[in-house]
């Protein structure tokens, strides 16, 4: 009777721990995503794309080194940055120079983020496996096949050994490959994941977060916006 209320006891504890925890994830997301920094019309994505569960997925912490592969405005850099804080460092990357972008990150509370231009295959990210996480987000689909091949290969580089690359994007019919991606705007899951295994990483999860199952993968996502089925793959370096 004794060990069976000891194992009660461990088990409830063990539980409480991991409530405590949760709840301690979801107010630290409930904050950065509350910033003032972050306008409404980014507000407005958070129901589609939950970067929260994005990101504790990823398990992006604090004092990481991380980079956002084309990043558009910022809507990952931005989070990022406030999830690594002032002992970790962002690099925010676009193929060509936006004032939108650049200016936004030149400015407090910003001070842990660096912006680079440059082609996306050649982007100079730092090449001596030192960074933690690396993320391109609902863009892998927009690259081609040569350009993809390149990024891939300099993330690998970038990465430290256990770091995470991940890739989420609209999902296509299994077995197109990215036939869909300049007309649909999606590619299909297997493809990113025989490239990037080709150059050198590992699958070695995937969210469904973002799983939309009565997606039949057959619309344009950015005409019918915020309605389609993404992949959310975390590929580790070995």
């Amino acid at each position: 009777m004794n060990e069976l209320l000891l194992f009660s006891t461990r088990s409830l504890l063990a539980l409480a721990l991991i409530f405590a925890g949760c709840a301690g994830t979801s107010q630290h997301y409930s904050a950065i995503l509350s910033h003032p920094a972050r306008p409404d019309s980014e507000r407005a994505l958070d129901p589609a794309r939950k970067p929260s569960e994005v990101m504790t997925f990823y398990g992006v912490k604090r004092g990481d080194n991380v980079v956002d592969l084309l990043a558009g405005r910022g809507y990952c850099t931005v989070i990022l940055s406030q999830v690594v804080g002032a002992d970790g460092l962002v690099y925010s990357t676009n193929p060509r120079e936006r004032e939108d972008w650049s200016d936004r990150f030149k400015r407090e509370p910003f001070t842990n983020v660096r912006t680079v231009v440059g082609p996306t295959d050649k982007i100079a990210i730092p090449q001596d496996g030192s960074l933690d996480f690396a993320l391109t987000h609902l863009n892998y689909h927009d690259l081609s096949r040569e350009v993809r091949a390149g990024m891939n290969k300099r993330v690998l580089a970038a990465l430290k050994r256990g770091g995470i690359y991940g890739v989420v994007d609209h999902s296509a019919r299994a077995g197109s490959g990215d036939s869909d991606s300049k007309t649909l705007h999606r590619i299909d899951k297997q493809i990113v994941i025989k490239e990037v295994t080709e150059a050198g990483f590992k699958l070695v999860k995937e969210g469904g977060m973002l799983s939309r199952p009565d997606d039949k993968r057959d619309f344009k996502v950015n005409k019918v916006r915020n309605q389609d089925d993404r992949f959310v793959l975390a590929i580790e370096k070995p």
